[in-house]
């Protein structure tokens, strides 16, 4: 009887324990590069994996740029894209994600996600792109950790650097060579607009760039990056 015990308790106890393992090791890394830059995520691994299994050879592009050195055209560009209340929420955004749902619903299928800049940074850090509930959920904790360890403008800074921005492209200094030749720092309103509106579907935009989405989009983002607020 008291082996059966035992091996109950070992059942529940071990998966919590596993549980708060890994969250340990999440909280160690962010608590890591709140004064350190990462030199690479798990999304950037995924990618070099899959680009590597067509060239062995292959290699990512990035480089590494402070906040300082990136222009604010883009920094507002972003926010006005993909997360217009970055500054004043606590790394989810429960209204977006309340409007994703109904379109989502409307539509029949996943057209709009709701994720914040936060969020996508907890993905792009340690998560794969799969999408789950178990996942997203783990999106959650991450987030609230990043929240909680970092200032907005640290936040901030990772994303701009370690955002996937093409075929192979990573971060705001090696998409502005990649795509205009010139410096995260130099970054046009019209280019940084552009960048922005691609970070959805960088590899798409990457092959695809007369898109007349892009361009409608482009437009848009133009006319809302005045009202952006930065951290």
């Amino acid at each position: 009887m008291k082996s059966w015990r035992k091996l109950l308790l070992w059942l529940i106890v071990a998966p919590i324990v596993a549980v708060l393992a890994v969250q340990l090791y999440f909280f160690a890394h962010i608590w890591w590069w709140v004064g350190h830059n990462p030199s690479q995520t798990s999304f950037m691994r995924q990618r070099l994996s899959l680009m590597r299994l067509q060239n062995p050879a292959a290699q990512l592009q990035f480089k590494w740029v402070p906040y300082s050195r990136i222009s604010n055209n883009l920094k507002r560009a972003i926010i006005a894209s993909e997360d217009a209340n970055f500054s004043v929420h606590d790394g989810v955004d429960w209204e977006a994600l309340e409007k994703a749902y109904q379109k989502n619903e409307k539509r029949g299928k996943v057209v709009a996600g709701g994720s914040t800049i936060t969020q996508q940074l907890a993905k792009n850090l340690f998560l794969s792109g799969q999408r789950s509930y178990l996942r997203k959920g783990q999106e959650f904790v991450i987030a609230f950790m990043l929240e909680q360890l970092m200032d907005k403008e640290r936040i901030f800074e990772i994303y701009l650097n370690v955002v996937e921005w093409g075929n192979g492209v990573f971060g705001a200094e090696a998409a502005s060579e990649h795509y205009y030749g010139t410096s995260a720092a130099n970054l046009g309103a019209n280019q940084a607009a552009r960048l922005a509106v691609m970070l959805p579907r960088p590899r798409f935009y990457d092959n695809n760039r007369g898109s007349l989405y892009l361009q409608r989009r482009t437009s848009l983002i133009l006319r809302r990056m005045g009202s952006a607020e930065l951290p």
